[in-house]
């Protein structure tokens, strides 16, 4: 397509380069680029603040074969019912404010979804389930986001992912996953006011606890296990104490199917404002 996108006046038919318009685009022309996973380990264990690593992340480069999809989805691959819609096409980074005491823990963008509009959950049927239910335990200013800039936002509560790019079929590597584990263990270091870690489906819950592993919190052993409604205790090494919260994947099979009801998600999302609470 040639004609000018709507958001950024640049041609239609390219993802969003940083800085250019987009809502939300926490990234500018400066903002220094992840090229390998040194770079992005480099670049994440530099990084002062939740700002600036939403930034750093929003124009990482560093796998190769998730580069190449989700720029391929947001220029030629768009879905038929979002042909005319603009596409983000970059890594997405957190949603939420940095001193929330809840972080939910996804798995990754979906190419139609997030990698779309640019915000974690938001554009796709997951999206629409998870906002709803967040609004029903008062986590979120509304009940529905479906674009960047739309209004809603979350409430003492912060989204983001073991990785950060739409990969084909929903399954990133192992290798793409170890690359992008610095981006939320620097993020989970820089949260000083976290007590809850929610994590939707097992890849999400593994890799919490081995990025809190890896950072020398106190972890249960044996491994504890995911399941629906699983809650683990970990402790950071300052003694604060952090709750290990898990959830079905709201994705469409599970939901669909049952697996996933209205009812188990309230439920876990009123545990996690329990927890958070209980921490004051």
């Amino acid at each position: 397509m040639t004609d000018p996108h709507p958001l950024t006046g640049r041609p239609f038919d390219s993802p969003v380069p940083p800085g250019t318009g987009w809502p939300g685009d926490p990234a500018d022309a400066r903002t220094p680029v992840a090229r390998s996973a040194d770079g992005v380990a480099r670049l994440a264990g530099t990084t002062a603040d939740p700002a600036t690593l939403d930034a750093r992340i929003s124009v990482c480069r560093a796998c190769p074969r998730l580069v190449a999809w989700r720029e391929e989805v947001a220029t030629t691959g768009r879905r038929a019912s979002f042909v005319h819609e603009p596409y983000w096409g970059r890594p997405v980074p957190s949603i939420g404010p940095a001193d929330a005491r809840i972080y939910v823990v996804g798995l990754a963008p979906a190419a139609n979804g997030a990698n779309r509009t640019g915000r974690m959950f938001t554009g796709d049927r997951s999206g629409d389930w998870l906002w709803a239910a967040f609004h029903r335990a008062g986590l979120a200013t509304r009940g529905t986001s479906q674009a960047a800039g739309d209004g809603t936002e979350p409430i003492d509560l912060r989204m983001g992912a073991a990785v950060r790019c739409a990969p084909p079929a929903n399954k990133p590597t192992t290798t793409e996953k170890t690359t992008c584990l610095p981006w939320i263990a620097r993020e989970l270091e820089l949260m000083t006011h976290v007590r809850v870690l929610l994590a939707l489906g097992g890849i999400a819950w593994d890799t919490a606890l081995r990025v809190v592993r890896q950072a020398g919190w106190t972890v249960p052993r044996p491994k504890p296990r995911f399941a629906h409604g699983a809650e683990a205790a970990l402790t950071r090494p300052d003694g604060r104490a952090i709750t290990l919260l898990a959830s079905y994947h709201p994705s469409q099979q599970n939901t669909f199917t049952g697996r996933l009801t209205e009812d188990m998600l309230d439920a876990v999302l009123a545990r996690a404002g329990e927890l958070a609470k209980s921490a004051d």
